[in-house]
């Protein structure tokens, strides 16, 4: 196994693993009014994407369906960091630049297909899942709460899939975002 399949199979499934804390934490971003809106509707966009991913998910392969939101996690929030983040507090901040910085790592696994999952992350703004817009879910109240007590409901009863460290894995998940992703 090459060094660079090695560095995937170790960094993928700690990205499974924290896929609920990150969303939770992600969703206290959307919730934020300090955050610039455009911000936060790149957020709640990957968000919303996740909760359409889960509705969409086939048996078998939780492990790439839920490694698709991890991505999508992670460039939503290197697209919002870039846009502005206004006066973020400490940790909403960290948590930002922490996902946005692995956005490094998902560019590198995608290479060519990188500007393919970006324009399809930033498009997921103008998306709706589970019958809410990112329009209604950073500017409705009720929306907006009931959206975060679902991401809150969905990081406390995540499980992470298994990911057998398997280098056709990687070759699957290469497959399934080539795919996936318009061209």
């Amino acid at each position: 196994m090459s060094q660079s399949v090695t560095k995937y199979l170790d960094i993928f499934p700690g990205w499974l693993r924290s896929l609920g804390d990150d969303a939770e934490q992600l969703g206290n971003v959307v919730s934020d009014s300090a955050v610039p809106e455009a911000a936060r509707q790149m957020v709640a966009g990957g968000l919303n994407y996740l909760f359409k991913s889960l509705d969409l998910i086939p048996d078998g392969i939780d492990d790439i369906g839920y490694l698709d939101d991890a991505f999508v996690l992670r460039v939503a929030a290197e697209l919002a960091v870039q846009d502005d983040a206004g006066d973020l507090d400490a940790d909403k901040l960290r948590t930002l630049n922490r996902l946005a910085t692995d956005a490094d790592i998902v560019r590198e696994f995608l290479e060519k297909d990188f500007s393919r999952f970006s324009d399809y992350v930033k498009g997921l703004r103008k998306g709706a899942a589970r019958g809410r817009s990112v329009t209604d879910i950073v500017g409705d109240a009720a929306t907006q709460a009931a959206f975060v007590s679902d991401v809150r409901g969905f990081g406390k009863s995540y499980q992470p899939p298994g990911f057998s460290r398997e280098e056709k894995n990687l070759v699957k998940l290469r497959a399934f975002f080539d795919a996936k992703l318009p061209r």
